[in-house]
């Protein structure tokens, strides 16, 4: 179940669908290969915020899980940053199903002009 957020960021997915037992890292795995681009969040980070607003800015839906708002999320953060090995956790964005990894990553590949042919690749855009 997905919903319009109001302020137009993409889809955040109510809370219970991030819950259900398992490895976080299983978790976080089948929810990134679940929609063209995942952004993991947590809603007063001004990080994930700006990454929001890039892919906005671009034409690009992203399926947005706020972590601050799940009951598990202090999980799946903990898994975030085993995977990237940083002490850092949000925002991480995955494109197709594929780690593309923090912010400094997505503006990274915005920048030297390869973030638009993974969108396309994802089918999160057409232009």
């Amino acid at each position: 179940m997905q919903y319009q957020a109001a302020d137009s960021w993409g889809y955040y997915v109510p809370a219970a669908r991030c819950m259900g037992g398992g490895d976080p890292l299983e978790r976080v795995a089948r929810l990134a290969a679940e929609s063209a681009v995942v952004v993991f969040s947590v809603s007063s980070c001004c990080m994930c915020h700006a990454v929001k607003r890039l892919f906005c800015g671009m034409g690009v839906n992203p399926t947005v899980y706020e972590l601050d708002h799940d009951p598990r999320g202090k999980e799946i953060e903990r898994a975030l940053m085993r995977l990237l090995g940083t002490p850092n956790a949000v925002p991480v964005v995955f494109i197709g199903g594929k780690l593309v990894g923090a912010m400094d990553h997505v503006m990274a590949s915005h920048i030297n002009g390869s973030l638009v042919p993974l969108l396309k690749e994802a089918g999160a855009l057409w232009l």
